[in-house]
């Protein structure tokens, strides 16, 4: 009887292997993905990536080895971490987050090293149709938006990076134009006061941040010490923090230089 029993197990195991599916994901037109919602499936992805800056958004995690036998050990993952704004331009600061991995349904900065290829990734795990999207506020009440893209869509009203010979960042209003849009994998901004506006994009390392804005709002109540790790000022506003003695702090686990 017991030996039934572990052939019977045998066998649905068994079973339930053949019976996973298979999922060749569209980078182009994008692939439904409600009947995989939280399914394990053997999925492979074709994904056209330009010698330079990428924007990558996938329905599935990826760790950073997997990341470095994707896209070379030198590929570089970035994640919209924060906004600062004034009357003409927005800078987003971009942190340095492959040591993490990459998260289904997440934006990213891809780099890529080298020359522009399509690259193939083959992997068993689970699909999430979750909405992709990271939304932050500037201090001046600026609203941004970075998605990904899970279906190709028109892009008027929106930025896109641009992908060739793209040793920085570029980001440009697709506006009135006519152009194919975004294709799905890839990521947009979107901006509450539309394209009217400069966009750069700053590099940041892991824990690093440029001023209090960028990783805090102003009437935030924050802890800051010294980088010996001896705290200075116990639950003060965000914006007092430019105000203490010229130094380098950590606020909220991060560097921040006050000048």
């Amino acid at each position: 009887m017991k030996k039934l029993f572990i052939i019977a197990a045998m066998a649905a195991l068994t079973l339930g292997a053949q019976a996973q599916e298979r999922l060749l994901l569209s980078t182009y037109n994008g692939t439904n993905l409600n009947r995989y919602d939280g399914k394990v499936c053997n999925v492979t992805v074709n994904r056209l990536v330009y010698t330079g800056w990428n924007t990558l958004s996938l329905p599935f995690s990826m760790t950073e080895q997997e990341l470095n036998d994707a896209f070379g050990s030198d590929c570089r993952l970035e994640r919209l971490a924060s906004a600062e704004d004034n009357a003409q331009d927005i800078t987003l600061n971009f942190v340095n987050c492959k040591a993490g991995g990459l998260q289904a349904n997440t934006p990213y900065m891809l780099y890529f090293s080298g020359e522009t290829a399509t690259k193939k990734i083959v992997k068993e795990t689970e699909v999430s149709n979750a909405p992709s999207v990271i939304t932050l506020t500037t201090p001046n009440g600026e609203t941004v938006t970075m998605s990904g893209v899970q279906k190709h869509i028109d892009g008027e009203g929106l930025y896109g990076v641009m992908a060739r010979d793209n040793s920085e960042v570029k980001f440009v209003s697709v506006g009135q134009e006519k152009t194919s849009g975004f294709y799905a994998t890839r990521c947009h901004i979107r901006l509450s006061s539309g394209t009217n506006k400069l966009l750069t994009a700053q590099h940041l390392g892991y824990g690093e941040a440029t001023s209090i804005n960028a990783i805090a709002n102003s009437d935030e109540l924050v802890d800051v010490y010294t980088t010996a790790g001896t705290k200075v000022a116990s639950q003060i506003r965000a914006a007092e923090v430019s105000n203490l003695r010229p130094a380098i702090y950590i606020v909220k686990g991060q560097k921040i230089l006050v000048k």
